[in-house]
């Protein structure tokens, strides 16, 4: 597999493809901020208005490749503050079901690590539902668990359901955004 970080105009080009992930991931009970079923026509706009941030440099976005195909991504959302350049939130990570169980995830989140120590970014974090498999791969790649908010979002059932924060130091070094 092959992952590449997408600029905008990779990322508007296969948007029908991260779309279909999309909707694979939440039909699969992946609990990312949509509800089930999810519609083609939403996840397609929602990639979509994601290419404007990636022009702006507020969004980096990285795709995984099986031959041509679209398997995984991962993004670093980072903040447009002065006083929070030093830091990124790490945002949907997403794995096609039929990939899983192969590393890939890990591999992902590996890749968005990486990039943010190379871009001079000294922390990151993220949230993930409570006791998600998720969850259980922050933990093993060295994240730390901050705390839990109970009913912060709603499953792709519609159940309410609590968030673990997490955060990653990553070095030293300012970052240079």
């Amino acid at each position: 597999m092959i992952v590449n970080r997408l600029d905008d105009a990779q990322l508007a080009c296969c948007v029908g493809e991260l779309a279909d992930l999309l909707i694979d991931t939440v039909d699969g009970g992946a609990s990312i901020g949509f509800l089930a079923p999810m519609d083609r026509a939403a996840a397609v706009a929602w990639w979509k208005e994601r290419v404007g941030a990636v022009a702006a440099g507020h969004l980096a976005v990285w795709a995984a490749y099986d031959g041509p195909r679209v398997v995984g991504t991962v993004s670093l959302a980072f903040p447009d503050k002065p006083n929070s350049r030093h830091r990124a939130e790490l945002v949907k990570l997403m794995v096609r079901r039929d990939a899983r169980g192969q590393g890939l995830g890990r591999r992902l989140l590996g890749t968005a690590e990486n990039a943010a120590r190379s871009a001079g970014i000294t922390l990151l974090h993220l949230d993930t539902e409570t006791d998600s498999p998720a969850e259980r791969l922050y933990g093993s790649a060295g994240w730390t668990r901050a705390g839990v908010i109970p009913d912060y979002a709603a499953d792709p059932a519609g159940v309410l359901r609590p968030t673990t924060l997490y955060y990653k130091r990553l070095g030293t070094t300012p970052a240079t955004r």
